[in-house]
């Protein structure tokens, strides 16, 4: 099996302090990681920098065994469009309302669509993800749970081959949640390879392939699902570390 993201030795620092380091982790191409851990234990900042969204101090990160940092323009172009990042908090631009939001990727990655097929497009993605409101507001004017919705639409609208999501589900009312978990069901049969960061069992039994834990800034351990879950030492490990 093929890796689609590889990190090989990476270390992080911020404010003179390492978050992470000596990480080595291959991502396989088509399957469903699921990166949990202790809060602080920096899953997240794997996450990111298996994203290209953070440049790691020390190591590489690879995407289809290209350094994502040493990209050129149409490379990282090409990257972004076959990619797509859900943060936690949402990350929705406060100064624009959620039409111009929803309609950037598509204007970036599909300049050749007009606007009746960006309108149709950002429709079809808005309706699927459960969002039936206005979308001539600002973020501002939405919940936490309608804007984490809107969040992922906005990663859906390029049909990404790669899926990152930080605590995608937090904030969300039971029936949203499964809405979404379905939605990434659909992607995961479509060949869609699934980087997620959670703290939810239930979603982690039920679509996850491998299961890594970060923990200190370094990977305690990286197995697949049913060993995890076939060994009661692993799985209460897994539960331990998710509740630190």
């Amino acid at each position: 099996m093929s890796s689609i993201i590889s990190l090989t030795n990476v270390g992080f620092s911020a404010q003179d302090r390492w978050i992470l380091r000596g990480v080595n982790i291959n991502f396989i191409e088509g399957k469903t990681t699921a990166i949990v851990g202790p809060s602080g234990g920096g899953k997240s900042t794997v996450l990111k920098l298996s994203a290209g969204l953070l440049v790691p101090d020390m190591g590489e990160v690879l995407y289809k065994e290209k350094n994502i940092a040493m990209m050129n323009r149409s490379e990282n172009l090409e990257y972004r469009r076959e990619s797509a990042f859900v943060f936690q908090d949402s990350a929705l631009w406060a100064n624009q309302n959620l039409n111009q939001i929803l309609e950037l990727p598509l204007r970036i990655h599909f300049p050749q669509m007009n606007k009746k097929e960006r309108e149709d497009r950002i429709r079809e993605v808005t309706l699927e993800v459960g969002y039936k409101k206005d979308l001539d507001i600002r973020p501002a004017r939405l919940s936490m749970g309608e804007q984490k919705l809107i969040a992922f639409a906005r990663a859906m609208l390029c049909n990404p081959k790669l899926l990152y999501l930080d605590e995608w589900t937090e904030s969300l009312d039971e029936t949203a949640a499964d809405r979404l978990i379905n939605i990434v069901k659909q992607k995961q049969k479509a060949g869609t390879s699934v980087l997620f960061v959670c703290h939810d069992m239930r979603i982690i039994k039920d679509i996850t392939d491998y299961v890594v834990i970060i923990a200190d800034g370094k990977v305690a351990f990286q197995a697949t699902k049913e060993e995890v879950i076939n060994d009661a030492e692993l799985s209460n490990y897994l539960r331990m570390g998710m509740a630190l």
